[in-house]
């Protein structure tokens, strides 16, 4: 799919537009063969720079086309992805090609929240010709979701400790493993984010302007900040996965246990009766009352064994 944005001057205001007009921003979201062609003939660059975007393996880098002064920045975003039971937290490319002084494009998988904001004017002071100032903007945001779907993962945690405490399921386990996976895809594509970020602050890929400046401090301190959060809560969702995993072994073991004293038990009764089975002299085998005698032995016997794996602690 794709969509043209471009500032009027006159009105300083963001319109969707069907040409490809100097200074617009190119949206391409899941774009078509036909598509990404069509795009790399009307602003001239080449198709690799828009390929290497929608490889969903590609890490956050910068590359540069010094014939044709075209600059391709990749990020990783954070998104949701729906399963049948929960909500997975993953990421993904975003890249975004700066084509000399004439266009800006986004080139991403699958819509994500950072270019709908963008669509929807939510971002503030938004002028598609100002290209550096997109991308700054684009690496805030980024980093804002970043911090918020980290708050997310931090209460959905909570929620499936707290269930946990009562009753342990299955499910619940597996909420908190799934975050903890999501917790290593946020930090490593962070950590890579940040890099991409350092560089940019050298100056030396694209121009720096000093408002422009400020925007790209902040979002390498909300990244920053990010990184450190994800630590932390990766650091306590390991100290909680290990303790209930004891938890679950020492539970296991109590059963164990205790259906082992249950064997004990009865095997107690099944044992007499199997020694007063046997077609050979016993007691009691030629009085009336042997059968009496005999249960109140079992029954004695078996309290006796009852009370000393109690005494053990083996009946808890």
């Amino acid at each position: 799919m794709i969509k043209i944005y471009n500032t009027n001057i006159e009105t300083d205001k963001i319109e969707e537009i069907k040409e490809f007009k100097k200074g617009s921003w190119i949206s391409l979201v899941n774009p078509s063969e036909i598509e990404i062609k069509k795009v790399c003939e009307n602003v001239k660059i080449q198709e690799d720079f828009i390929r290497d975007a929608l490889d969903i393996e590609e890490k956050a880098r910068i590359d540069t086309e010094e014939d044709d002064g075209t600059i391709l920045f990749v990020v990783d975003v954070p998104i949701i992805e729906k399963n049948d039971e929960n909500d997975v937290y993953t990421t993904m490319p975003l890249g975004m090609i700066v084509v000399r002084d004439d266009f800006f494009i986004t080139v991403s998988l699958r819509k994500n929240k950072i270019i709908e904001d963008f669509e929807k004017r939510k971002v503030k002071s938004l002028q598609t010709y100002k290209k550096s100032k997109l991308i700054f903007q684009i690496l805030y945001l980024n980093s804002s979701y970043y911090l918020s779907y980290l708050k997310q993962i931090n209460k959905e945690t909570e929620i499936a400790e707290y269930i946990l405490k009562n009753s342990m399921k299955n499910k619940e386990l597996l909420k908190l493993l799934s975050l903890e996976k999501s917790l290593v895809y946020f930090t490593t594509s962070l950590k890579s984010n940040e890099l991409v970020m350092e560089k940019t602050m050298r100056g030396k890929i694209i121009k720096l302007y000093e408002e422009d400046e400020d925007i790209l401090e902040d979002a390498i301190t909300e990244n920053r900040q990010a990184i450190e959060m994800a630590n932390i809560y990766r650091d306590i969702l390991n100290g909680t996965m290990d303790a209930y995993a004891s938890i679950i072994s020492n539970n296991l073991n109590g059963v164990m246990k205790f259906l082992t004293s249950i064997t004990i038990v009865l095997a107690v009764p099944t044992m007499i009766s199997s020694f007063w089975g046997m077609n050979v002299g016993l007691p009691f085998q030629e009085s009336k009352f042997g059968f009496v005698i005999m249960i109140v032995i079992m029954i004695a016997l078996t309290l006796f064994v009852t009370w000393w794996l109690k005494k053990k602690d083996m009946l808890d």
